[in-house]
């Protein structure tokens, strides 16, 4: 298995130098050059395994060998015993046709855990391996921060720095970043948004030589092994829920578009999706591009679901790469165009070959917090805000109803404790193990939207800690 860059001028990489090397040295994102495909007996032998079993079998040919099977197995069966319920990602149904995916039962109760808690291992395995050290830096809208940290904890050949927007995540979701008392973990506020935050990222791997002195690394969305091991939890649902016999839908909420390109890619690999629907809030760029073709910058709003408050998408670009043919330099035309006038579009024929499997809504705090109530009082579950937007996406394009239609629930309604009660009169509570959250003491650093001062910051803390 090799992988390519969306903008077509990195160099083709096997899947563990894809894995430390996070963006790609044009700026681009990686993707798979083929990708692999499941057949119906694939998926038909799938149906009474266990998760881990299933993530083993989906996600070992896109390691193409570069991790030996043993390990890659050892690795995911670690990854999720470690979650809190016995079936992982549990389905539990809401309608007559309905269903909700908890992707909250991993250990800092988000989505992202699924992801990362198995790409910390690989780093880990990696790294050992090849004797080297790296600096993970990543931009976080609130739960990829926790995430990340959780699984680069105390990892002994990893330093990593998260940067999130001050005042703009939920408390809870703060308090999981900066009350991790290791070494290598950095968290920094930064006096911006969450695109300001994701932009001088994305400026810290574009600056060469600093990418290179500081052996750089991402673990957020843009590094294709956490969109890989996201392709699982579709496969997972599918087969739960009769495929390959009948086709699936999943709707999901989303911000920088990387849960949604997982869904993309489980479909291109033979899994017979038949929609995938698009959850956003008010700050609703994707929703406008599905509905007009047009990407058009606006600015961010705070809303009840701050995870989505983004304006740029990052993984639309790998989307870009397959609405435009795998044409990297016109990727890259797109893309400037964009960053230069704020505003860029792709042609009707185009547009149309997406929405043959994307539709796409929109719901603002008003509606998330009528949609969380009434899911509370005609089911009894509670959901957060982003998991309430994915249902209404679910609901406004339902499409054949004959066809299961999945939200996934992103995150712990303990999470977002004040949208919750304000719709529904109820306070979630945080897990047992997390009981104490609000009594650990914070570590954090604030920092201005400044490149040359956050760079300085993470250069004297690597040397601190070699």
């Amino acid at each position: 298995m090799k992988y390519v860059s969306t903008r077509g001028e990195a160099p083709v990489l096997a899947f563990d130098d894809v894995l430390l090397a996070g963006l790609a040295e044009d700026g681009g994102l990686y993707v798979p050059q083929d990708w692999p495909q499941f057949s119906t007996d694939e998926l038909s032998s799938m149906a009474g395994m266990s998760y881990a079993q299933i993530a083993y079998r989906v996600i070992r040919p896109f390691v193409g060998g570069t991790i030996a099977d043993s390990d890659l197995e050892k690795m995911v069966e670690e990854t999720y015993a470690g979650f809190g319920h016995v079936a992982v990602a549990p389905l539990k149904q809401i309608g007559s046709n309905d269903w909700l995916m908890e992707l909250f039962q991993g250990p800092t109760l988000a989505f992202k855990d699924f992801a990362l808690q198995l790409v910390g291992r690989m780093f880990a395995h990696v790294l050992a391996a090849r004797g080297e050290r790296v600096t993970i830096v990543g931009a976080t809208s609130g739960d990829t921060g926790s995430a990340a940290i959780e699984a680069c904890r105390d990892r002994e050949n990893i330093d990593i720095f998260i940067l999130f927007p001050e005042g703009r995540v939920s408390p809870v979701q703060q308090r999981q970043m900066t009350t991790v008392d290791s070494a290598n973990v950095h968290a920094i506020a930064v006096t911006g948004t969450f695109d300001d935050c994701q932009d001088l990222v994305k400026e810290m791997f574009n600056d060469t030589q600093f990418r290179k002195a500081q052996n750089l690394s991402a673990v957020n969305s843009i590094n294709w092994a956490r969109v890989m091991a996201q392709i699982v939890y579709y496969v997972v649902a599918a087969v739960r829920l009769g495929a390959p016999s009948r086709p699936v839908s999943f709707a999901v909420p989303t911000g920088n578009f990387g849960n949604v390109f997982a869904g993309w890619a489980a479909w291109k690999c033979g899994l017979p999706i038949d929609r995938l629907v698009v959850g956003t809030n008010s700050n609703d760029i994707l929703f406008r591009f599905f509905e007009t073709g047009e990407m058009k910058m606006a600015g961010v709003e705070p809303t009840l679901s701050p995870s989505m408050d983004i304006q740029v998408s990052s993984n639309f670009e790998r989307l870009l790469f397959d609405m435009l043919d795998g044409d990297g330099a016109a990727v890259r035309d797109w893309i400037a165009a964009f960053r230069i006038s704020g505003a860029v579009s792709v042609d009707d024929a185009r547009l149309a070959g997406a929405r043959e499997k994307i539709s796409a809504s929109r719901l603002d705090d008003d509606g998330t917090r009528r949609v969380i109530r009434e899911i509370y009082e005609t089911t009894g579950e509670l959901l957060d805000p982003h998991s309430a937007i994915g249902v209404d996406a679910a609901r406004q394009c339902r499409g054949n109803k004959e066809v299961p239609m999945v939200t996934l629930a992103t995150a712990h309604p303990a999470k977002f404790p004040d949208a919750v009660k304000a719709a529904t009169g109820i306070h979630p509570q945080l897990p047992e193990r997390m009981s104490d959250l609000f009594d650990r003491n914070e570590k954090f650093d604030t920092l201005p939207n400044d490149i040359a001062a956050v760079q300085d910051f993470v250069r004297r803390a690597v040397e601190g800690h070699s």
